[in-house]
């Protein structure tokens, strides 16, 4: 059940949990969707705040996703959720650079958007952003 894939000179390795005849010596492939979007917008996110000059202390990328039951199990939301600490964040340059990341640089997220509801969340230093 494991197979390796070779992805701009870098190999990565899926495999299926035990239950499922694997050996869980990889990811699935599932979550590896979450990760494209989520390194996509990040980086997009941290390259545009420091062409701002702000650089936060820790920025984080989560994504929370909803998983139907029935087959094909797949994702029908997912919600992209920008954690960000330091001092001296300006709020409404985030929200820039994010509504820039979401509608003009990342094609992953452009490309989820086409098929399931895309929405997304700013938390800075543990307040939600409006």
């Amino acid at each position: 059940m494991a197979f390796e894939a070779l992805v701009d000179g870098h190999t990565i390795r899926i495999d299926a949990s035990e239950e499922f005849g694997g050996k869980d010596r990889g990811p699935r492939p599932k979550p590896l969707v979450l990760l494209a979007l989520a390194g996509c917008t990040g980086m997009d996110v941290i390259s545009i705040l420091r062409k701002m000059r702000i650089f936060p202390k820790s920025f984080i990328v989560q994504i929370d996703a909803n998983l139907t039951e029935e087959h094909p199990k797949q994702y029908d939301r997912m919600k992209v959720i920008y954690l960000l600490e330091g001092e001296s964040i300006p709020a409404d340059k985030v929200k820039r650079a994010v509504q820039l990341s979401e509608e003009q640089y990342c094609g992953v997220s452009a490309m989820y958007r086409k098929a399931i509801p895309l929405s997304f969340e700013i938390q800075i230093n543990g307040q939600i952003i409006e």
